[in-house]
């Protein structure tokens, strides 16, 4: 028997450390040759750490939240014969005494069951992926009542499988009518914010430590966009995706930042160096289970609705799936962000630094609105909310930028035109 010392490795581009973000593995385990052990974040990409040996887990260094340096030993590994080349065979040493964890009070019913679970404060949404709310959804059960045993208490497929088998499944049609009676909630969790939510926790604090910003509402009536839309839609190609409402804001920013060139740029505020850009590689701000994620279409001055539609679509499933790569998640000169689909009439979104220029969609709606000749008539208007550094976009030059995205949507045959 040998022991096996396991390194952070070099995940390459001159990182010299990387943050954990999740074990996979527990002392006492036993782990084969590239199987995924652990995963760290360099920058704003989660990089999957292979198993180097075949063995046991003897022990573990660094917890969740630890930033590690590159050639640091973070797993020793019990193999069978001699060590591999490069380290040494020797009796494994001591455990450091266990780094002790946050309390989490749990209710006593639930200590002796199932004592990994996480308490939920009365009224927190659980985590659960959308696969896992579907599920209770279309079995009539309330994710509130689920133990969840995943990180921070995420409730997985097994939790939901687990909760059906003990009877705890609702039944809509039931004698009480399908209301469950909840008891008081007392538990408290307390949570490290590690990864990429401390990078955003991180960027948005400094963002708005540094940053005054100027606020900019419109509203937009898309009616006419809408037209089109449905049209192109249903006379679309089999490998043609569907277009949403974004490609077009995408295109109309596009056309529109040449004039207001100082919007598609980086602000260097320390070095007081201004550099703007010809390119338009616009950041789509995307909620993923992992967190804010940024994916950048690149050249977007230079692709026609459907790349951008099918580029848009590639980028998001990427960013879902935690498989969107470095270059993706990085380099863009605009962000737009979306909470129309939730609802909303107004954002004020926060500039997603060092990008001069942010724009918000808000909700969509039919409203009476007075035609040119007087008339009240029904259109789909929405308010598109824009921020931007005051330092180096005046009032009336964000305003300017707005009104000429403003004049594309209205009239979105001038999309198409040169």
């Amino acid at each position: 028997m040998s022991e096996y010392r396991y390194k952070m490795p070099d995940v390459g581009e001159g990182i010299v450390e990387a943050e954990i973000v999740e074990w996979h593995v527990k002392e006492g385990d036993t782990v084969t040759e590239d199987q995924h052990v652990l995963d760290v974040m360099t920058d704003k990409a989660t990089v999957e750490i292979p198993c180097a040996v075949n063995g046991t887990v003897t022990k573990l260094v660094g917890a969740p939240g630890d930033v590690i340096a590159v050639g640091t030993e973070i797993m020793f590994i019990a193999t069978e014969g001699a060590a591999p080349a490069g380290d040494a065979a020797k009796e494994p040493e001591p455990e450091a005494p266990a780094r002790p964890e946050p309390k989490k009070p749990v209710e006593p019913e639930q200590a002796a069951a199932a004592p990994s679970v996480a308490a939920r404060m009365t009224g927190e949404r659980p985590l659960a992926s959308p696969a896992v709310r579907k599920r209770a959804l279309d079995k009539d059960i309330d994710l509130g009542l689920v133990p969840g045993t995943g990180p921070a208490g995420r409730i997985t497929h097994e939790d939901l499988d687990d909760f059906i088998k003990s009877g705890g499944r609702l039944a809509s049609k039931s004698g009480g009518g399908g209301t469950a009676i909840r008891a008081p909630q007392t538990g408290v969790t307390e949570e490290k914010v590690i990864g990429l939510r401390r990078r955003i926790s991180d960027n948005m604090s400094r963002a708005q430590r540094t940053i005054p910003d100027i606020a900019y509402v419109e509203e937009i009536d898309v009616t006419a966009l809408e037209e089109l839309r449905a049209h192109l839609n249903n006379t679309r190609r089999e490998d043609q995706p569907k277009l949403t409402f974004i490609p077009f804001l995408v295109m109309a920013l596009a056309r529109a930042l040449p004039h207001t060139p100082q919007a598609n740029a980086h602000f260097d505020g320390e070095a007081m160096v201004l550099t703007k850009y010809d390119a338009v590689h616009c950041g789509i701000a995307a909620a993923t289970p992992n967190g804010l994620m940024v994916p950048v279409i690149k050249h977007a001055e230079s692709l026609d609705i459907w790349q951008i539609a099918s580029e848009l679509g590639r980028l998001g499933q990427a960013a879902k799936d935690g498989k969107a790569t470095k270059d993706e998640l990085s380099g863009s000169t605009i962000t737009i962000t979306s909470l129309g689909a939730i609802g909303g009439l107004v954002t004020t979104p926060i500039l997603n630094a060092p990008e001069t220029a942010i724009i918000g969609v808000n909700k969509m709606q039919t409203l009476p609105r007075y035609d040119a000749d007087g008339q009240v008539v029904p259109r789909k208007v929405m308010n598109l909310s824009s921020c931007f550094d005051h330092r180096i976009v005046d009032g009336y030059d964000a305003a300017m930028l707005i009104q000429r995205v403003k004049g594309f949507l209205e009239n979105p045959a001038t999309l198409f035109m040169g």
